[in-house]
């Protein structure tokens, strides 16, 4: 026994942090899972519950099983697929702004010609070290509908009026593209310096011998050498895209009216404006299931597992 125990000690230190690890993990996460099962709402779902087992000893309230009512009531309405469709175009377009803008900027930043490469890949992570509350609150001003407001200013040089840039759809739709991708294009720059810097010499100096132009350089030899991270970091980036919140809460609540509520707000304000936990409950774990489906068959059509036992 005592053998056994100093041939485990290991595990011993590992049992504690492991043990909060999980509750903190898997018990929200269990417990949306219940609540999307339920009728849960305010008035029921923190009150005394029948205690015992079958009261998850006091964690569950006066709620009533409703088995897959929710679900069936949130993939028959029309706001959900909205949302969940908006959702996906914010994903696509944010991922596509992100990257290609990534990809620019590191070109820059290990460019042979630029100067104070160090000082200017210093300054271009200035935005992931400012809380993303802090940014988003700017961003919003920026795009303030007054006319004074600086994107209003920018688009006066051109002749063009003022815009109310958070009551059309699209306008504010954009916003949120722009926005996003000032919040992430620090990743991506990193991720994409790492894997130039790790492109060989010889391949770029053996196409320059050939006599290929930057860009047949660019799409041939330094594409394919950084396509496996930059396309990890992409998907990493999609995912963060998908659980948005904060843009589209601070701009306009996901307005004009409810068009564009992205999932995670849209859940949000059923659970907590409308008072449906259970339904909310229900949208959550439903977008849990489409954006873990997309993980994987990112992950594997990508052939990022390569290698991994």
């Amino acid at each position: 026994m005592r053998a056994w125990i100093s041939d485990n000690s290991a595990l011993f230190l590992v049992l504690p942090g492991l043990f909060f690890f999980s509750l903190f993990m898997f018990f929200p996460l269990l417990f949306t899972i219940y609540l999307s099962f339920t009728d849960a709402e305010p008035a029921t779902v923190f009150q005394d519950g029948p205690g015992g087992i079958t009261g998850f000893f006091g964690l569950r309230g006066v709620e009533n099983f409703v088995g897959l009512e929710n679900y069936v009531s949130v993939l028959s309405d029309p706001a959900f697929w909205n949302s969940l469709g908006i959702t996906w175009l914010f994903v696509v377009l944010s991922v596509t702004l992100k990257v290609a803008f990534g990809i620019f900027l590191a070109m820059l930043v290990t460019s042979d010609r630029v100067r104070g490469k160090r000082y200017l890949r210093s300054i271009i992570i200035i935005p992931w070290a400012l809380p993303p509350i802090f940014t988003i609150t700017i961003w919003r001003g920026v795009f303030s509908s007054a006319r004074f407001g600086l994107a209003n200013q920018a688009i006066a040089v051109f002749g063009m009026a003022p815009k109310s840039w958070f009551n059309d759809r699209w306008l504010a739709f954009g916003t949120y593209l722009l926005t996003e991708m000032w919040l992430a294009y620090p990743f991506m720059v990193i991720i994409t310096v790492s894997a130039l810097q790790a492109v060989p010499d010889d391949l770029i100096d053996a196409a320059k011998v050939d006599g290929a132009g930057f860009i047949h350089r660019f799409l041939n030899v330094t594409v394919p050498s950084i396509k496996r991270p930059v396309m990890f970091a992409a998907i990493l980036t999609a995912a963060a895209s998908f659980t948005q919140f904060l843009i589209p809460y601070v701009f306009n609540r996901g307005g004009p009216g409810r068009a564009n509520e992205l999932i995670i707000l849209y859940g949000y304000r059923e659970a907590f404006t409308f008072d449906a936990y259970g339904a909310g409950a229900a949208i959550m774990m439903t977008a849990v299931v489409f954006i873990g489906i997309f993980m994987l068959a990112a992950v594997w059509k990508g052939q990022l597992a390569e290698g991994v036992n």
